[in-house]
């Protein structure tokens, strides 16, 4: 099903070297490929002598010490965070501490609802519990640095504290891990909530940045165009499951099997807590019943 979307995986860079990926932001990737990550995390540097970091993404010593070398004679005055999941975040103490730059972000690592039995140790396991920025923004506030201003736009869904930043003045938003060109963004609850990331893609379909610059693989052109092929297929998704509870109540790893055909394996069980974030919304909506709040080990019925 994802075929219907106009993905890009066409990403030609070196990690921990410094590119110009626009005019005034510098992007450096760090090396921790994966299933999850593509070729590897992305941190973004705004402006010239004073400036702001994006992401400064995992605790890995060679990627804090290139993103360093990256502002060598420059002044890092803010850092801006776009959620707190583990290849994003941590590095935030040493960069902080090497440059003494205040932190901004939506604020601390936490669930999209309230946890069920046996889930506070998925949400350890995914997020930074340690991070606390120096100032939470809210929706729609803006920051001014030296030549360059951004504001930040609440995006809840892939994690409940995401936050994606405009730039102002530059057609550009720095999208983090809601939007990317290379694959579909992993929803997956308590850290994520279906619900939520649909907003939030309406959301930003409905403002005027076509130039994107997500937390992995190349930068996004036409965004609304394509911000809207993913709404068409989570609606999609959502059909398909809706689909097979029409031949009679099943399981989600049954759910996964109809519905994620030629799956990497290392993705099956991302793709059933997908599948999940879709149920509990159906469920809440009144479309399906499961006993119980729903969970990853429950059997989904039509509600009848």
């Amino acid at each position: 099903m994802a075929d219907d979307i106009p993905f890009d995986k066409t990403l030609d860079l070196a990690p921990d070297t410094v590119d110009e990926v626009m005019p005034g932001v510098r992007r450096v990737m760090a090396n921790n490929p994966g299933p999850f990550t593509f070729k590897g995390t992305h941190s973004y540097i705004i402006g010239r002598g004073k400036v702001a970091i994006v992401d400064p993404g995992p605790a890995d010593d060679a990627h804090i010490a290139a993103l360093l070398d990256a502002v060598r004679n420059e002044t890092v005055t803010h850092i801006f965070v776009t959620h707190t999941h583990r290849d994003h975040s941590p590095a935030v103490p040493a960069i902080k501490a090497a440059t003494g730059a205040t932190v901004y972000a939506e604020g601390p690592h936490r669930a999209a609802r309230p946890l069920h039995i046996g889930e506070q140790k998925r949400l350890d396991s995914s997020g930074d519990l340690d991070f606390r920025p120096d100032v939470v923004l809210k929706d729609g506030e803006v920051v001014t640095g030296d030549g360059w201003s951004v504001e930040g736009v609440t995006t809840p869904g892939h994690c409940a504290n995401h936050m994606a930043y405009a730039l102002k003045g530059a057609d550009t938003l720095f999208a983090g891990d809601h939007v990317m060109a290379w694959a579909t963004s992993i929803v997956a609850p308590p850290d994520g909530a279906m619900v939520d990331y649909m907003a939030s893609l309406n959301k930003v379909a409905k403002r005027p940045e076509q130039f994107y610059l997500p937390g992995h693989g190349p930068a996004i052109k036409e965004a609304t165009r394509f911000v809207n092929y993913l709404i068409l297929h989570r609606r999609a998704r959502e059909d398909s499951i809706l689909h097979r509870l029409a031949k009679g109540a099943t399981d989600i790893p049954t759910i996964v099997r109809s519905s994620y055909i030629g799956i990497d394996p290392r993705l099956i069980g991302a793709a059933g807590l997908s599948v999940l974030a879709h149920l509990e919304d159906l469920v809440t909506r009144g479309l399906v019943q499961t006993d119980g709040p729903p969970s990853i080990a429950g059997v989904y019925r039509l509600a009848s």
